[in-house]
């Protein structure tokens, strides 16, 4: 998980408490939290492929779980690859349904990333992340959005999916 943060901290360097947050709730729960029904999933999808725009150049598939088997499936590099989307919402859909994740792995991942701050890792400091995700504990551990100026800055679009799922590796 140090390689995952210092990764992002590094390619992200405005991240702010929530966006670290949310990388590491993915990373120890998948997108379990995204699916109500599916074609909500594929009007999201098909909404964000139309409205994303331009945006950096992110990697096509970005392990954030230490075993690899957790991506984020950047969707502006997926489609410059000619894959189809119609595969990565399967497999997103498939994540959600099936795999599942730990919230003791969310807390570890936590605790990694206050290590790291406290060893001056990144402009997020080691306060704002025991704050942050002491709040989000008493709230049950709920997925959030991106903080604003990550979403001005970095313009995500993404899927976060489970390696095994995907047809095209």
């Amino acid at each position: 998980m140090d390689k995952i943060l210092q990764s992002h901290l590094r390619r992200y360097p405005e991240m702010q408490a929530a966006d670290l947050y949310k990388l590491l709730h993915q990373a120890a729960l998948g997108s379990e939290h995204a699916v109500r029904d599916e074609q909500a999933a594929r009007d999201w999808l098909e909404h964000e492929l139309a409205e994303m725009g331009d945006g950096p150049d992110d990697l096509l598939m970005d392990p954030i779980s230490p075993d690899g088997q957790i991506l984020r499936v950047h969707l502006r590099p997926y489609l410059r690859a000619g894959k189809k989307p119609e595969s990565l919402l399967r497999a997103f859909i498939q994540t959600a349904n099936e795999w599942r994740g730990s919230f003791e792995n969310l807390k570890e991942y936590g605790a990694t990333a206050r290590r790291l701050a406290q060893a001056g890792t990144g402009s997020i400091r080691d306060e704002e992340i025991e704050a942050f995700f002491a709040k989000m504990e008493e709230q049950g551990f709920p997925a959030v959005h991106h903080s604003e100026i990550y979403e001005r800055l970095y313009c995500p679009a993404y899927r976060v999916v489970a390696r095994q799922f995907l047809e095209e590796k």
